[in-house]
């Protein structure tokens, strides 16, 4: 009895590629398209008759194991390669830190000193630049979603963006800059609020300002000559809220 296998000399050839493959120390995926496993001689290339034919179909399938499943999907056995691959698809579209790509990198149990390898060949040649995504992260999340200064940096750091790295990121703001961002903010917010009495309009602009990150004397300050351009009484507003 004979068992069907795409390998042209049989079972011997298969066992035989396989085995050459993993000398080399990197195995083409040709090599693992077999189901038989190591367990059933493919590391010799021998014993590949009847029995072991019998014996590879009493066993339980393997296509659904990790290893299989990574051959199946096209996963590099080489751990470099691997981690070139899980870095590349992360950076598709989107700009990564290199501590993103670092506990990316961790999870999918890369080596410590393959994810520095690989990570470094990145940053030489450009694809990981995090005073360059600090740079966009501050430009767009200003103008886009008009936080301050203060969270911006709070996002950065939880980035694992380099405190000098944000610090000059974070130069590109000046107060001015920030203060006109608030006060194009509450200008926008300022038509909901009314109907309500000055100090809860009071609470919701100032509160709204805080969450972007705005400190409590901007934020006073802002919306004290907001509410004094729509005819409110701001006697009072002084103190902080």
């Amino acid at each position: 009895m004979t068992r069907r296998t795409e390998w042209p000399g049989g079972y011997a050839d298969a066992g035989r590629a396989f085995a050459s493959g993993r000398a080399a120390g990197s195995p083409p995926e040709s090599a693992y398209e077999p189901q038989a496993g190591p367990g059933d001689g493919t590391g010799s290339g021998a014993g590949f008759g009847e029995g072991a034919g019998r014996r590879a179909r009493s066993r339980p399938r393997i296509s659904g194991s990790p290893s299989s499943s990574r051959a199946e999907k096209g996963e590099p056995r080489d751990p470099v390669e691997q981690a070139r691959k899980i870095c590349l698809r992360l950076l598709t579209g989107t700009p990564r830190t290199r501590k993103q790509l670092a506990d990316a990198l961790h999870k999918r149990e890369i080596p410590d000193e393959v994810a520095e390898e690989v990570l470094s060949r990145f940053e030489d040649v450009g694809l990981i630049d995090d005073a360059a995504f600090a740079d966009a992260w501050v430009e767009s999340r200003h103008h886009g979603r008009g936080l301050a200064r203060r969270a911006l940096v709070r996002e950065l750091r939880t980035k694992g963006v380099d405190a000098a790295v944000i610090d000059e990121a974070i130069g590109q703001l000046d107060s001015e800059q920030e203060e006109e961002t608030a006060r194009e903010l509450v200008a926008r917010k300022l038509r909901s609020t009314r109907g309500l009495d000055r100090d809860k309009r009071l609470r919701r602009l100032a509160g709204m300002l805080a969450r972007k990150g705005y400190g409590e004397g901007m934020a006073l300050r802002v919306v004290r000559q907001a509410l004094e351009e729509e005819g409110e009484d701001t006697e009072g507003l002084d103190e902080p809220f």
